[in-house]
């Protein structure tokens, strides 16, 4: 499976939303160079209060553009970086991804997904109903987290829109992704 880097998005700032870039800088360790969520150690503001010291296994956020457009043609507005993500994405199956699954991005770059992004309440105030409609439930009634993953930076390098994606899946067993 391959795919294409759609949009990539930074903010120095703890917003929401983050602006669309021509190219962001991805550094081994960190996490999006600039953004307000780069560290070895969390950032989130929430996750902060509990351990500031825990691993940050949230450095770089990746939403499929197909979950754009799904939720486009149920009403909402949202665009590439409107959710907070740092590389949106198209033509990978993010969510069905084992952890450990190496994305390559373009020539340089390389995130190890981590886990699920976990929606959260600010999904609400961005957009009325928007939490519910990053969450559903699969066949066997599972919750299902639509909002993305998260991953760490292995090889640091440029990202830029139009980048392709290549995955190398970890050995296996492999193991669902889960909420980090």
């Amino acid at each position: 499976m391959s795919g294409v880097v759609t949009a990539v998005s930074c903010d120095r700032e703890h917003r929401f939303s983050k602006p669309n870039l021509d190219a962001i800088r991805l550094v081994v360790g960190q996490g999006v160079d600039g953004d307000a969520h780069c560290g070895e150690t969390v950032k989130h503001r929430s996750r902060v209060k509990v351990d500031p010291s825990q691993p940050n296994l949230r450095q770089v956020h990746l939403i499929h553009a197909e979950l754009h457009e799904e939720l486009t043609a149920a009403g909402f507005a949202v665009s590439p970086g409107a959710m907070g993500e740092n590389v949106t994405t198209r033509g990978i199956d993010l969510l069905g991804l084992p952890v450990g699954t190496l994305l390559f991005l373009g020539d340089e770059a390389a995130v190890l997904v981590t886990g699920l992004r976990n929606p959260c309440a600010q999904l609400d105030h961005f957009q009325p109903g928007l939490m519910k409609a990053v969450l559903g439930c699969d066949a066997e009634g599972n919750l299902l987290r639509k909002s993305g993953v998260m991953g760490i930076v292995q090889r640091g390098g440029l990202v830029r829109p139009g980048d392709p994606i290549r995955m190398e899946l970890p050995p296996e067993p492999h193991r669902r992704l889960a909420p980090v």
